[in-house]
């Protein structure tokens, strides 16, 4: 599910265009993240494909901005926090264990940044988890900082097996797969010239994956995701990272005939569904109605339509971050949540 905010104009002055794009031709670095030698780090210029478009990277990072929360906590995971002069649009507290290596990072903006304020920090890099916040309407097309120079790059999780043209948050073509966020992990790893860290990432959440799936059958259960806004709720569809979720648990989405990512959904059909699990955002940002875990359990308990389904009714509730919800290594979280959950309500098998 996506922030979204007003961009600002794009800054464009031919000064700062040869000053970002000396920035970028000089921001060398090593595959161990020393740019002082001034020697080209092995394997670069790198060149990918990312989302139907060709990026070229001259030297490993050392001016990054990561516009999606997201794409940020990949790069802290990853032991990059030195090399992010900045990260935007933030819907949770960071991940546990990265706190510190957050708090030496500038926060630009907790929502969508404008155009200038990015610039602002002469980024060599710039990352984002959505199409739509390197577009127009969101921060910026990325033809703007490719030709100041600035390499840019979408989650693949956002552009594989998915249409973004149709406005909204998207509709997926295909299934989400793990695949898809694991090899944003590794593109990520190697655009900063430490693949070996993606490799050991992504195998810590291999493992993790396997161990909350290990022996669980949640045939019995049906699930809702609903992620944002009392009032025209947003609840997953089949196919995004809650689908993810419900498909390594073997439980039932009740919308899962919608391919639409994050429809909006009125809440008489919900309790038409009647859900057996109800899987709640639980988000620190105030864009919307009842963000947080607290105020949509008080919403579920009042409303006369929602207040008498089987899970409101029982208390069936697993919380999640926004980010648990969103393709990204939090997904993992989430789906040790929902296990943990189907366990504890005897959903498990």
């Amino acid at each position: 599910m996506l922030s979204k905010a007003t961009p600002a104009p794009i800054r464009t002055a031919a000064l700062f265009a040869v000053g970002v794009i000396l920035l970028t031709a000089c921001g060398g670095g090593t595959t161990n993240s020393s740019a002082d030698s001034g020697d080209k780090a092995d394997g670069f210029p790198l060149t990918l494909k990312n989302c139907g478009r060709t990026v070229t990277v001259k030297a490993p990072p050392q001016r990054a901005v990561s516009v999606d929360q997201g794409s940020t906590e990949i790069l802290l995971s990853l032991g990059l926090a030195d090399r992010l002069a900045g990260t935007a649009t933030w819907s949770d507290p960071v991940m546990k264990g990265l706190e510190k290596a957050n708090a030496g990072v500038e926060r630009i903006s907790e929502n969508r940044p404008s155009s200038e304020k990015v610039l602002d920090k002469e980024p060599d890099f710039l990352s984002a988890s959505f199409a739509s916040t390197l577009a127009k309407g969101g921060v910026a097309p990325r033809e703007q900082f490719e030709k100041l120079g600035v390499p840019t790059y979408i989650s693949p999780a956002d552009c594989i097996g998915k249409d973004n043209s149709g406005g909204g948050d998207g509709a997926r073509t295909a299934p989400l797969t793990m695949d898809s966020v694991y090899t944003e992990v590794r593109e990520l790893s190697q655009v900063f010239g430490v693949p070996e860290r993606g490799d050991a990432l992504v195998e810590k959440l291999q493992a993790r994956v396997a161990k909350a799936t290990d022996g669980i059958d949640g045939s019995k259960a049906s699930l809702l995701y609903w992620f944002s806004d009392s009032k025209a709720p947003y609840l997953a569809g089949c196919c995004g990272a809650p689908g993810v979720i419900t498909r390594e648990l073997g439980a039932k989405n009740v919308f899962d005939d919608t391919h639409d990512e994050w429809p909006q959904i009125s809440w008489e059909t919900v309790a038409d569904r009647n859900p057996d699990v109800l899987v709640i955002g639980d988000l620190s940002r105030t864009m919307q109605t009842a963000e947080s875990a607290e105020k949509k359990i008080e919403f579920l308990e009042s409303n006369p339509v929602t207040k008498t389904m089987d899970a409101v009714k029982n208390r069936r509730y697993v919380l999640l971050s926004g980010q648990a919800m969103n393709p990204t290594i939090r997904t993992v979280d989430g789906l040790e949540r929902v296990a943990a959950g189907l366990r504890d309500f005897g959903l498990a098998g």
